[in-house]
């Protein structure tokens, strides 16, 4: 299974328009791969909340149609990233699209950690409520976003829903790569699942950003990372190594504590 991650930068001097049909042509580019992965709010940026009220669309909107067309013709199934949604009574979400090859709209996923504290995302979207799972041929995507990373209760309600890949879109700032690092690669180990962590370059509403997209293997193991620049981060994948993994070492297993999961959709 090959996945493409592709690390957007956000120039403040690039219209959301422009930034749409480039993402679009980068999409595109990645025929031969079966998962292409996109950062969080990468239309927008995730840290321009003033931008958020005028920029907030449908799930059928301008992003899900440039999106659908990309998807389309590349032949692949696209994690759009985030956008910010506008749900028909009003209310904010930060929202992430799946994509079928076909262009379809497959799932979506609403953050439920907001960042910010008592500022920003935190005040200005509303919390999701549910988990979600998106079935593939090869395997099993277990949705999050960027902030839902430092919740791990989240992710162990995700493999209990049958996940097998872990897919975070982040607006990450840089000033805490260290964290953005470290948490993917707990995550893949306490889980034993692969981790698809798929952050932004560039500058939002001049808060520096991470860059190094990361994937991760069942064991722990970086895979592949990227820089601080626009990059696309390409990786051969074996599904079957989720479940060699968890035969191998059975740490699943021994679990004790934990109250059963919301179900995944």
């Amino acid at each position: 299974m090959r996945a493409s991650l592709l690390q957007i930068a956000v120039d403040p001097d690039e219209s959301v328009d422009s930034r749409r049909c480039r993402v679009a042509e980068l999409v595109r580019r990645q025929q031969g791969a079966d998962l292409v992965v996109l950062p969080e709010l990468w239309p927008v940026g995730a840290f321009a909340y003033d931008s958020f009220a005028d920029e907030a669309e449908a799930l059928d909107g301008p992003t899900f149609e440039a999106m659908s067309g990309a998807a389309r013709d590349a032949g692949v199934w696209l994690h759009a990233g985030s956008l910010v949604e506008r749900d028909p009574a009003g209310h904010l979400f930060n929202t992430s699209l799946v994509l079928s090859p076909a262009g379809d709209l497959v799932r979506t996923y609403r953050k439920i950690h907001r960042f910010g504290f008592d500022r920003g995302e935190a005040t200005l979207m509303s919390a999701g409520a549910e988990l979600v799972t998106v079935r593939l041929p090869e395997t099993t995507l277990g949705l999050a976003t960027c902030y839902d990373l430092r919740f791990p209760e989240l992710f162990r309600g995700l493999i209990d829903a049958g996940a097998e890949l872990l897919v975070v879109p982040a607006g990450w700032p840089a000033r805490r790569r260290a964290h953005w690092t470290l948490l993917a690669q707990a995550r893949a180990v306490e889980n034993q699942a692969y981790v698809l962590a798929c952050s932004t370059a560039g500058s939002h509403a001049g808060v520096e950003q991470s860059g190094h997209s990361i994937v991760v293997d069942p064991w722990g193991e970086v895979l592949a990372e990227a820089g601080t620049d626009e990059e696309v981060l390409t990786v051969e994948l074996d599904p079957g190594k989720v479940a060699a993994t968890r035969e191998q070492f059975p740490a699943l297993k021994d679990r004790l504590l934990g109250l059963a999961p919301p179900p995944a959709r």
